[in-house]
Formats: structure tokens, sequence, C-alpha cells
């Protein structure tokens, strides 16, 4: 029973990361329809920039610079690109995403080398103990950061201008920019939020028990991205929902791998891929994803 609650525990606090990255896609998604693939290398980005200038300015300087750059490229790739090709067919844009992805993913290689940066968390490995189950520091303050975050942007998109306009938007874009909505206004700072999501996460990503900031964690957007299609890509809420489920079944899999081996080595690396697929059988819009009815 106490392996069965610290995989648990240590599920919820990955969901928490899986659902942060997973809350970025949606975003995205309700205010442009653009699905970003990029997410992988903004998320690096971010771990990246934090662990470049902790030693010179210090953790938590290091730790606002990261975000506000990390969504300064969101902001510069939604009005460089996105913007200007608005009403280009959306498979394409998603497809540009792609391309802005590799080639971000191959300069932070090309400085990254072969090398493993240290983000210079100041808990560094230490543990707490909840209730006898063990959990990294880095982990519970994980937790605690994605539960404030989500809270604070659920709290802004239910009350705030911004995300009536965001609501509005994703309902009926046309409509939308009929009654004074900037489409474009709101679709800039949806990229902010989202790759500024991306950044935190990336920050405890690189966190104990990971070893430190390579460019193997541009791969852990991608296990992240069936948290927000097993969600409901439109579905904010959906994304939470999402994280939790893909970063306890990922837990779970890991843990009990002994026990799995019949479905082969690694396969915690695939179940969330697995879990999507599953759902997505029986609720092909995903949990909380709007169901579209096309009459025939």
């Amino acid at each position: 029973m106490n392996t069965f609650l610290t995989l648990l525990l240590n599920g919820l606090s990955l969901g928490a990361i899986y659902a942060l990255i997973a809350l970025g896609f949606a975003i995205i998604f309700k205010a442009s329809e653009v699905v970003s693939f990029m997410h992988g290398s903004l998320l690096l980005f971010g771990a990246f920039t934090i662990a470049k200038l902790n030693d010179s300015i210090g953790f938590f300087p290091a730790f606002i610079c990261g975000v506000l750059a990390t969504a300064g490229v969101g902001l510069l790739v939604e009005r460089l690109l996105i913007n200007r090709l608005r009403g280009a067919p959306l498979i394409s844009l998603s497809i540009l995403t792609i391309g802005v992805d590799i080639m971000m993913l191959t300069e932070l290689t090309r400085r990254i080398g072969s090398d493993i940066l240290n983000a210079g968390h100041p808990w560094g490995g230490d543990f707490v103990r909840i209730g006898g189950i063990g959990l990294t520091e880095n982990r519970l303050y994980a937790m605690i950061t994605a539960a404030v975050l989500i809270a604070l942007f659920f709290t802004a998109f239910k009350f705030s201008s911004w995300g009536v306009a965001m609501r509005a938007t994703a309902e009926d874009g046309e409509t939308a920019a009929l009654m004074g909505i900037k489409l474009g206004r709101v679709s800039a700072l949806a990229w902010i939020i989202g790759a500024g999501l991306a950044a935190v996460a990336g920050l405890f990503l690189v966190g104990s028990p990971t070893p430190g900031v390579t460019p193997g964690v541009h791969a852990v957007a991608l296990r992240a991205f069936p948290a927000a299609i097993l969600g409901g890509l439109d579905s904010t809420g959906g994304a939470l929902a999402g994280g939790m489920i893909i970063g306890i079944a990922e837990a779970m899999a890991s843990g009990y791998q002994e026990q799995l081996l019949f479905l082969g080595r690694g396969f915690g690396d695939v179940v969330p891929y697995v879990v999507m697929i599953l759902v997505l059988l029986v609720r092909p819009s995903g949990l909380f994803g709007t169901k579209e009815l096309t009459r025939v």
C-alpha cells in the first residue's frame, strides 16, 4: 500500500507539471485554433535560459527572466508568423510551428552540447515526507506552483475581459470580431501565457529527480500533448484532468514495470499515448472536448 501511495503522489506531482504544459496547448488552441507543436522547444528554452542566468544573477531573478524571455518568444512567433498568416489553412499554421520547433531545438541542442546544465534550484534534491510518503521538494513545489497558477488562470478566464473575449472567440470568432473583440490581441496574450506556462513547467522538469537541463527535456512536451488531447484540446479544464490522468498512469506504469514486463520494457514511456488512444476510441472529442455535429 505504501508503494502505491508513493507512486500516486509522484504521479500527481508529475501530472501537475503535465497540466501546465497541456493548459498552454489548450489556451493557444482556444484563442487561435492552432495546435502549437513548438511547446517542447519553448519548455527547453525556458529551462536553458534560467540555467544560463542563474550563476550571474541568482535563481529567482533568472527564473523571472526565463519566463519573460520564453513568453517573449511566444509573442514573436504569434506576431511575426501566426498573425501575418491569419486566414491560411489551420493545418498549415500547425505545421509551421513544427518548423519553428525544429529550428529552436537544433540551436538549443548545439548550445547545450553534451553538458547537463544545472538550473540552480535552491531546494536541490531534498526530500520531504508526507504521511510517511517521500517526495522531492522540487515536485512538491511544482504541485503548489501549478495549483496557484491554474487557479489564477481560471479566475482570470472567468472574470476578466480577456477571459470573456477568449470564450467568445472560441465560440464564434467571426461574430466576436463583429462585436468589436480584437482577435489578434486575444491570440497574442494566449501565446504569451502558453509560452510562460511552458517555461514554468520546464523549471520543475529539470529539477530533482531529473539531473538537469539536457536536450531530452524537449520530449517531455510530447508526453504532455496526449494530456491535452485526452481532456479535449479546446477545454482548459480538460487539460488539468488530462495532465493528472497521464501523470498518474505514467508513474504507475513505471513503478510496477516488473509486473508489466509482458508489455515490454519502457512501457511507462508510451503509456500516455496508450491511455490517449483508449479514451479517444470511446470519446473522439476527448473527455471534456466540444462535440461537433455535422449534418450530412
